[in-house]
């Protein structure tokens, strides 16, 4: 009887399986890859911005993504400080006078006055209502954070390699393949109206298009105006416009772990200057009466 009815539950588990596996197989094809991981001038705890690379991918803010997404947590001085665009303060001035920030004048009524180094880039959209008008009902998301926010599991072992080399560009990365995972939904993948299909998207289904492609940004040091250049670019900006000081961090820990391993080595000579001299316990001797043992 027990045998039947273990021939009976084997039979049952393997069609249940059978079942499965044309759901799992369908869940496989739409699984979302992970993204590449990319080398990046400021990754590492000695990594630093490439000025150029930040220069090109403020462009392409500048002239494709500022019309849809803000970076509000960003000031126009932020282009001139160290270790970042390399812009003059100048130059950052000319930026900041670009752009119409609205304020207030002398009589409390509201008015548009030409941006100011202090002043924070203004967003492209009055409010969040405005931008879900504009945008079929999504509001883009705000890019001062985006590359600090957007992160991807890479499983082990590789979190494990990503501790010891203080890898953290997981945002990066996933931006930039971002860029280039635009392609034709696969059969039996519903795009709902207005969707796009891209493979590194969770669930793929994205309701920005495609917003780069090659030959639409022209670069003035030669660089590569290809879609591959233009993700890597945006993906750096966006990187320092999350953390505009990176380096002075790396610097400031640096500096603390300098002092920590200096201080670690003062305090093991202070120990044995100020404990070599006290008297150590008379060892008992082979066949010495511990009675009669001094210390």
């Amino acid at each position: 009887m027990k045998m039947q009815r273990t021939i009976i539950a084997l039979a049952l588990a393997g069609c249940v399986g059978m079942l499965a596996l044309p759901v799992n197989a369908q869940e496989h094809e739409h699984e979302t890859p992970t993204p590449p991981k990319l080398r990046w001038s400021f990754s590492g705890p000695f990594g630093k911005y490439d000025p150029a690379q930040l220069q090109r991918g403020f462009k392409i803010y500048k002239e494709v993504c500022a019309s849809c997404h803000s970076i509000q947590m960003l000031a126009f001085r932020n282009l001139a400080d160290p270790g970042g665009p390399g812009f003059s303060e100048a130059q950052a001035a000319a930026v900041a006078s670009e752009y119409k920030i609205k304020d207030l004048d002398e009589k409390g009524e509201p008015t548009e006055r030409p941006g100011r180094p202090a002043d924070n880039f203004p967003p492209p959209f009055p409010n969040e209502l405005a931008a879900k008008a504009a945008n079929g009902g999504v509001a883009p998301p705000d890019m001062s954070t985006l590359a600090k926010a957007r992160t991807y599991e890479r499983g082990f072992p590789w979190f494990v390699f990503d501790t010891i080399t203080q890898y953290q560009e997981q945002g990066p990365d996933y931006i930039a393949a971002l860029m280039k995972g635009y392609e034709e939904a696969p059969k039996g993948f519903q795009l709902p109206p207005g969707g796009h299909y891209n493979k590194y998207f969770p669930g793929h289904n994205i309701a920005m298009p495609p917003p780069l492609q090659d030959g639409q940004v022209t670069f003035d040091d030669g660089a590569p105006q290809t879609l591959d250049q233009y993700s890597k670019d945006i993906s750096a900006f966006m990187m320092w416009a999350a953390e505009p000081h990176m380096l002075a961090r790396k610097r400031i820990g640096l500096q603390v772990m300098i002092f920590l391993i200096v201080f670690a080595g003062l305090m093991y000579f202070t120990k044995k200057k100020v404990w070599h001299e006290v008297e150590k316990p008379t060892e008992i001797g082979h066949g010495q009466d511990p009675k009669k043992t001094t210390v």
